[in-house]
């Protein structure tokens, strides 16, 4: 038998908004605004990603056509 433990699962928040603790709804406050932030941050990391490779792909096909289009 397992015994899960509150942080267990890193794609959730570890304790519950509606717990009685008024520590435990913090840090479920906390961890929930991290997790969205991450979320955020590794999505705008995908988007540099698609623009750099992108702009990489223009100047080769930019130094491509130099090449081919020099006298």
């Amino acid at each position: 038998m397992t015994m899960t433990l509150p942080g267990d699962d890193p794609g959730r928040p570890a304790y519950s908004a509606d717990s009685p603790d008024p520590l435990e709804r913090l840090t479920h406050e906390h961890e929930a605004r991290h997790l969205a932030e991450e979320k955020k941050n590794e999505r705008l990391v995908w988007w540099y990603l698609a623009y750099f490779l992108f702009g990489i792909h223009i100047v080769a096909f930019v130094m491509i056509y130099a090449v081919t289009h020099a006298k």
